[in-house]
This record gives C-alpha cells, structure tokens and sequence, in this order.
C-alpha cells in the first residue's frame, strides 16, 4: 500500500471516529453541564483536569518512544510490551498514591475527593489501554484505535443518560469514567492479542535503563504539556471555586474537542515521519511542509467562525447559566489555532531524535503558563487561564519553529507570509458572510460558510497542483511515483 493511501486510509478512520466522538462528546458536555450545573460540572472538570496533571508518570515518555522505534522495527514490540507492561505496574501504583495523598492534604470536600478517586482508577486502566494504542499507530493500524474511541465515547454518553434518568450526583458520573476505564482496557488487550502480540511480562534491567534515557525527553514534554492543559482548571478551583471552573472547562472542552479532530492527522503521520527519517530526507521535508500548510488552512477558519459565532455556541450548548463562557471561548479557540500549526514542527523534532528540543519549547511554555496564571487568575479569574493559554501555546510555537529552522527544516518565510496572506483573505470573505446572515440557522450557515471559504482558496490558488495530486492518488489515480509504494521512496 502506497504511503499516500496508507495515511489517507489512517487519517480517515481516524477522522470518522473522532467525528462519531465529538458528536458523542457534544451531546455529554451538554446534558451533563445542564445537569449538574456550574458547580456540579466544575467539580468533574477539577478532577479530570487534577489527574491529567499525574498522568505523565504512568507512562514516563515511553509511548512516544514505542510508536517512533516499532514503527522502524515491528519485531521491537513484544519486548517493549513486556517490559513496559511490568514497569507501568510498579508506575500506576505510585501515581494513584501520589494522587490520593495530595487531594487529601488540599483538603478538599469528600465529594470532590470520591470523585478524584474514581478518575485516578480511570487514569491508571488507560494507561495500560494507551500501551496498546501505540502498537495500533507504530504499526499503522488506527481502525482499532477508532473503534475503542468511539466504543468508549457511545458508553460514557449511555452512561451519562443512566445517571441523569436515575438523579446521581457527580460521583456517578465519575463512576462511568472508571466503567468506561474497564471496558476500553479489555478491548484493547484482546484486539492487540488477536493481531498483533501479546505482553509476555519481562523484566530486562538494562532494557529499562536504555528505553528510560531515550524516553525521558517525551516524559518531561509530557510533564509539562499535562501543566500546560490541566494546570489552569486546578488553579482556578483553588483560587476562584467550582463555578469558575465549570464556566471556563465549559469553553475549554468545547474547543478542545476540535483539537482532537485536527490531532488526527497528527496522529496518523508521526510514525510515517519517522520512518521517513530513515528512509527519505525529500519526503521528510515534502510531508513536513504539507503539514503545516493543512493545519493553517483548516485551523485559522475554525478559529474565526468561533469567534464571531461564540455566543450562538454556547446558548445552544450550555444554556444561559453559561453565557459566561462566551468570552473564553472566543480566547481558547486562538490557542487550537497555534496548537495546530506547530503540531508539524513538534513532530518533526521527534521524528528527527531531538525530543530533547521539543521538550524544551513545552517546558518553558509550562513554566511560563504557571506564572501567568498566578498573576492573571486572582484578578481576572477564568478571562486571564484564558490569556495565559493562549500566550503560552503562541511561544511554544515560535520555539518550535525556532528549531526546526536551526535543524536545517527552515521554511521560507516569504513561503509563508503568502500562504497566511492568501488563507486570511478567504477567511475574511468567509467571515463576512458569517456576519451578513449572522441571524441563520446555524446548522446551515456553517457548512456554507466552509464551503465559500475552500472555494475561495481554490481560485486564489492555494489548493496547488500538488494538492490535487495528492488527492487523486488518494482514488489510485497517478499517484506520485515517489511515495507509490515504500520500496520507490525517492532519496534524499
């Protein structure tokens, strides 16, 4: 299979699940903040949001370094299996203590505590179900990642209509995160026993000292990149109570479950990088600079609609006990936008064995998030969590870029001043059509929208040849002959 239709195949599996799972997720996020309420839906957000911050040492950097070395070497997996296996025991043992020790040393209401117990037991179950996920994507096969994420989203929105029809309180539906937690755990382990390899549990000393010193790099990106998503709903319970933090996760969810749509892409092209790295510098650099170019010309116009439509957004989601959500929203969609175009840098240093240089571009993004939400949180409460993502994800894309270009990857800036110049140009026609039927329906108003906006970009020229190209070889029709097949990589 051609790497061109072997991403295709991978990005659209994994694009329909995520689409399957926002759509889930949407209607969760919705009836479960009805119901429970500013409060009630702050208090889940503050537990989801308090684990995350520990989920970094259940995995330690290892699944980076899984997808990136299996990718080269299939035959790798059962010995990473084995031994990663033994060693995320001994792990999430530590972490759920870690985690019950300081909720408990904060002091908070056993409500709170209960349902920061159920998401660590949640937390520790997927870290042995993202164990498997890596050999899913290491050896290009993301239908079975689809299928758990979608498998796993159908049973969370189940589970939430239970609790709502039966009146639990927030512990149950935390209760339905530790369920789903099981559920995911077995399927990933039957369908990796069923096509791929099964962990024989092994202990090599010396393979756990070598894996550890290549996979602390993606470890401390991880440390920091959990801060940097979780640290601010922390801080704002802390500082400013439940209700804050519901209204600002109300806005942060949202935006974030069009992150996951645009994470698929990255997703599925990370271990053909990698393997480009080996094989092919001119394709490493040819995926690279397509990369970019799709994460500006998607991520931009998402960012615009959302701004101007903000308000519609969270009437028709939240409700009115949400309109203070509208402003964060309008801010945090920003941060996706930036998130999304340096993802290709991002993994570009992975692919190229300088985690060392991404992990630092996110360490001092995460140091810097949590000094800016120390100044900005106590006077403008979930406003300034909002300024400081956005902050910190726009330095996090100049460092990225910074060393890209230092690693021999420079793109043109006159390259990219004209393709941000031509894409904003169709944004803006996009947007003033947004603004002139401002008051239509808004399901109807947003695909016409999208579809001015790609049609623009065609008769400006953005969708170039290669563009076009590259979808046709999607269909089998002239793909190019480089990326036909592995064994026709051009050289570099």
């Amino acid at each position: 299979m051609s790497n061109v239709r072997r991403i295709a195949r991978n990005t659209t599996v994994l694009l329909l699940s995520n689409i399957a799972s926002f759509d889930i997720g949407f209607f969760f996020t919705m009836y479960v903040a009805r119901y429970l309420g500013a409060e009630g839906f702050g208090i889940l957000s503050f537990a989801l949001a308090f684990t995350a911050m520990f989920g970094v040492f259940t995995d330690i950097g290892v699944q980076g370094l899984m997808i990136r070395e299996i990718a080269r070497d299939k035959s790798l997996a059962p010995k990473f299996m084995g031994n990663i296996a033994v060693l995320k025991i001994f792990l999430t043992i530590i972490t759920f203590g870690l985690i019950a020790l300081i909720i408990n040393l904060l002091n908070y209401p056993w409500q709170t505590i209960q349902v920061v117990y159920l998401m660590a037991l949640s937390l520790v179950l997927n870290a042995f179900s993202t164990m498997f996920y890596s050999v899913f994507r290491a050896n290009e096969r993301m239908e079975f990642e689809a299928i758990g994420q979608v498998l796993g989203s159908a049973i969370t929105l189940g589970g939430a209509f239970w609790a709502i029809s039966h009146d639990y309180s927030v512990v149950g539906f935390a209760f339905i995160y530790f369920i789903v937690g099981v559920i995911i755990l077995v399927y990933s382990l039957a369908v990796s026993g069923w096509k791929f390899t099964m962990p024989a549990f092994e202990v090599d000393l010396g393979f756990w000292k070598e894996t550890i010193k290549q996979a602390w790099p993606f470890a401390i990106s991880a440390i920091f990149v959990s801060l940097y998503y979780s640290v601010d709903s922390v801080m704002l319970s802390l500082m400013k109570g439940d209700a804050a933090v519901g209204w600002y996760s109300a806005a942060y969810r949202l935006v974030f479950l069009f992150a996951y749509l645009f994470g698929v892409y990255s997703i599925t092209i990370f271990p053909i990088m990698s393997r480009f790295y080996t094989d092919s510098k001119y394709w490493l650099r040819f995926t690279y600079e397509r990369t970019f170019k799709y994460m500006l010309v998607l991520a931009i116009p998402v960012g615009a609609g959302m701004t101007l439509l903000a308000n519609k957004i969270i009437m028709l989601i939240f409700g009115f006990w949400y309109v203070n959500s509208v402003a964060p929203l309008q801010i945090l969609v920003w941060s996706i936008v930036l998130l999304c175009v340096s993802s290709p840098f991002f993994l570009l240093l992975n692919a190229l064995n300088k985690q060392i240089l991404a992990s630092k571009a996110i360490v001092i993004g995460g140091v810097l998030n949590v000094i800016l939400n120390l100044l900005l949180i106590p006077r403008y409460s979930y406003i300034g969590a909002s300024i400081a993502t956005i902050v910190t994800q726009f330095l996090s894309f100049g460092l990225s870029y910074f060393w890209c270009s230092k690693a021999g990857y420079e793109m043109p800036k006159n390259y990219i001043a004209g393709l941000l110049i031509k894409v904003c140009v169709s944004c803006a026609i996009m947007c003033a059509f947004v603004v002139i039927l401002k008051n239509f329906y808004i399901f109807a108003l947003i695909p016409m929208s999208a579809l001015l906006y790609f049609a623009v970009l065609y008769v400006i020229g953005v969708i170039d040849k290669e563009d076009t190209g590259l979808f046709r070889s999607l269909f089998g029709q002239n793909p190019p002959k480089a990326i036909e097949s592995d064994d026709s990589i051009k050289p570099s």
